[in-house]
């Protein structure tokens, strides 16, 4: 949806007027609160990129638990406020 605003000037208006009209204008026509609704919003991943995303995530799971069994990486700690 591309709506463009367009105001004449008028021969006798002066320039805060023509102002005035065109931001009714805009506000009247809902260009305003579209652009600020998807502002922020990104573009969710693709199904591959998810995937792969997952699988690096318990691969890097696996490895670290070998190593921890292996006794190359140290196991690790629990603390007392329950993060990490």
């Amino acid at each position: 949806m591309a709506t463009n605003v367009e105001i004449i000037k008028n021969p006798n208006e002066n320039p805060l007027s023509v102002l005035r009209r065109f931001t009714r204008r805009v506000q009247g026509s809902g260009v305003l609160p579209r652009v600020r609704s998807i502002r922020y919003n990104e573009r969710d991943l693709s199904h591959y990129k998810v995937k792969k995303a997952r699988l690096k995530t318990i691969n890097r799971a696996a490895e670290i638990a070998e190593l921890t069994k292996l006794g190359k990486m140290p196991e690790k700690e629990v603390r007392k406020n329950g993060r990490g």
